[in-house]
């Protein structure tokens, strides 16, 4: 039986079994090859042959024949089709220079081979516009650079070891079932469970203190923790002189936090604030797991600095199962060393703009990892520029997308199963080959193939370039030959015998090996200074915040050919209010836009919050817009992220539809 693994947006990275019948993928299981994921897999990936032979896949180049929009296409063969992407990016360079070719990717369902060589090689030598990959991780993988270099965190499967868990912005059900597994472990051993979250989630059935905060709150909450702990002498200054710079200022910041103006602030009662300080102080040890909700607001990588901090000032870090994970991408190689040329640079988290305001203007857009229409702030910002008539739009995808729509060539891609790949882990340190267990349908090549027949026809090619996956991979992982054994052999390697433990077994990649608490840098990035706190956005008319969770259907926009529609969740005291009811057709909107769904009325949202799933698609809604057409293109604080939970709107009930 064909084994593979999972590169999707996922820190768990499931090995895989495959079958194959008749050169078909008809059935996907786990294995035992991968020690976090144990042969279990989440039931989005057992749909793969769905994914893989469905009516949605692109079979073959096309090109639109049709209005941009329309989805109407007449298949090419691929020399034209790339003749055709080579004359336009000809033609563009001749009229705007080579700064009006923009990629645009987001490969968070990728490998390192799929996305981050070969394109970006392709694009360096081009000259194009460098993109910012920014829609997640940018924030916290800022604050991680600055404070403590690559340097992975408490390993997934060492939760089991923790006496208390702490769950902050992070839903395990939709989002990393294995961890969820590691918990229920440490919950059977007698570990306490405290979730903040503004969602009652599924993990809350289970918790000893729930902490529903406003959205945004997360950074005052946790300043008051660090304050309470230096207040009451609780703070380890041992371990603050040993491992860290910058406490003195941390404590500074966190001065005028107590926990009743945090509470305000984050609309909880005080009391609750301190439970949870005296339950972190009590256990030992205690571990802090923090999502990615938590950096998707104004002062988002100031909320995620302070809870990287917090177990070191609490005392919680040099042992086993204790202290801080959010993701340990640090302990695996990482993308290629290609030197990209100092163009202009477009945040992806504003492509809205590049697209529509850019001087020279973008001329060639060319999309690949990535459904933009219904995953960047701004939706209709986006759409508008994809609807320009001057812009050439090469997509290049497996799956026909609300962005395919807008092509204006469309190229047929592979999915993980057909191609080769190599996926880091961010739950566990733990590298993947991935190889092919069956033939692509139709025409599909790989993202390697095509960028190097178009560096070939740009004249970009140079002699010893790398032109396969497997040449590529090899380059990569040339300073770590026991992994390249471990792979050749199982597929499935790590760096380490056995997971590390940060400030035992590994130490911060910073010059002094130490975790430095406010870096200069983002102190000076932080438009109100590190750990400087933003008032809410709200206004009279768009006074609820609305989130965008993920949800268990769905890893982004992925998969969203197959999944149903979402509701938008509704507190009944904000459904009452504006005369709402369970199932009622309903529309919230801001000045940038309006997305028309039905109501779920529940308790699971805290009143003045309404939550839309991230990543729909246009036939999950009555109007065809997503969440992102009603959230700005507002920025966090450090890292250039997009704000997406500082979405501000008003709801009512929407008109029937016209007869």
């Amino acid at each position: 039986m064909p084994t593979t693994s999972c590169p999707l947006d996922c820190p768990d990275a499931c090995s895989l079994d495959v079958t194959v019948t008749d050169g078909r993928v008809t059935k996907v299981r786990g294995d035992h090859r991968n020690p976090l994921t144990r042969g279990v897999i989440c039931a989005k990936v057992a749909r793969l042959p769905e994914h893989l032979y469905g009516a949605h896949r692109v079979l073959e180049p096309m090109i639109r024949t049709g209005p941009k929009g329309s989805g109407t296409f007449a298949p090419i063969g691929w020399d034209e089709a790339l003749d055709l992407a080579r004359d336009r990016i000809n033609a563009a360079i001749a009229a705007h220079g080579a700064e009006s070719v923009l990629p645009c990717s987001y490969g968070g369902s990728n490998g390192v081979l799929t996305e981050g060589s070969f394109d970006r090689r392709f694009f360096a030598r081009l000259g194009a516009t460098r993109l910012g990959r920014t829609l997640c991780a940018a924030p916290s993988g800022a604050v991680r650079t600055h404070m403590t270099g690559r340097f992975p965190g408490v390993a997934l499967a060492d939760v089991v070891h923790a006496e208390l868990i702490v769950v902050w912005g992070n839903n395990p059900h939709a989002t990393s079932i294995h961890f969820l597994d590691r918990l229920r472990e440490a919950r059977r051993r007698g570990a306490r469970l405290i979730v903040v979250d503004p969602r009652a989630i599924p993990l809350c059935r289970d918790a000893d203190q729930h902490l529903a905060l406003r959205p945004g709150t997360d950074l005052p909450v946790a300043l008051s923790l660090i304050r309470w702990f230096f207040e009451t002498g609780r703070a380890d200054h041992a371990a603050l002189d040993r491992w860290t710079t910058g406490a003195d200022a941390l404590r500074a910041r966190a001065a005028p936090w107590t926990f009743e103006r945090a509470a305000r602030v984050a609309g909880v009662d005080p009391s609750e604030l301190e439970r949870l300080a005296l339950a972190f102080a009590g256990a030992h040890p205690a571990v802090l797991r923090c999502g990615w909700g938590v950096e998707r607001s104004r002062c988002g990588g100031s909320a995620v600095a302070a809870l990287l901090a917090l177990p070191l000032v609490a005392g919680k870090q040099g042992v086993r199962g204790g202290g801080f994970v959010m993701s340990n991408s640090g302990a695996v190689p990482s993308h290629g060393d290609v030197v990209e040329p100092p163009t202009r640079r477009v945040n992806l988290a504003r492509l809205g703009r590049a697209l529509t305001e850019l001087t020279p203007p973008v001329s060639v857009l060319w999309v690949y990892n990535n459904n933009p229409l219904q995953t960047v702030p701004d939706q209709e910002r986006v759409r508008r520029g994809l609807s320009r008539d001057d812009l050439f739009t090469v997509v290049h995808d497996a799956i026909f997308t609300d962005t395919a729509r807008y092509a204006d060539l469309l190229l047929p891609a592979t999915v993980f199963p057909e191609h080769d790949d190599l996926a880091p882990s961010y739950g566990a340190h733990l590298v993947s080959r991935l190889t092919p267990t069956a033939p692509a349908p139709g025409l599909a090549r790989t993202n390697a193939e095509v960028f190097v027949a178009m560096e070939a026809r740009l004249g970009l090619s140079r002699p010893g370039d790398t032109t396969t996956a497997d040449e590529e991979a090899r380059r990569l992982l040339t300073a770590t030959p026991h992994l390249v054994e471990g792979l050749d052999r199982d597929g499935v390697a790590g760096p380490y015998a056995a997971p590390p433990i940060p400030y035992v077994d590994v130490l911060p990649a910073t010059p002094d090996a130490r975790t430095h608490l406010v870096p200069a840098a983002l102190d000076a990035e932080a438009p109100a200074g590190l750990y400087g706190w933003i008032e809410d956005p709200a206004t009279e008319l768009a006074p609820l915040a609305l989130i965008s969770p993920a949800r268990a259907e769905t890893v982004s926009s992925t998969f969203g050919q197959l999944a149903g529609p979402a509701p938008l969740e509704v507190h009944p005291d904000d459904a009452a209010a504006r005369g709402i009811r369970d199932g009622d057709a309903v529309r919230l909107w801001n000045e940038l836009g309006a997305v028309e769904v039905f109501a779920r009325v529940t308790e699971k949202v805290r009143p003045g919050v309404v939550s839309l799933a991230k990543g729909l698609w246009g036939h999950h809604t009555r109007n065809g817009s997503a969440s992102n057409a009603v959230i700005p293109d507002a920025l966090t604080d450090v890292g250039e992220g997009p704000a997406y939970f500082d979405a501000r709107v008003e709801v009512a009930r929407a008109a029937p539809p016209t007869p």
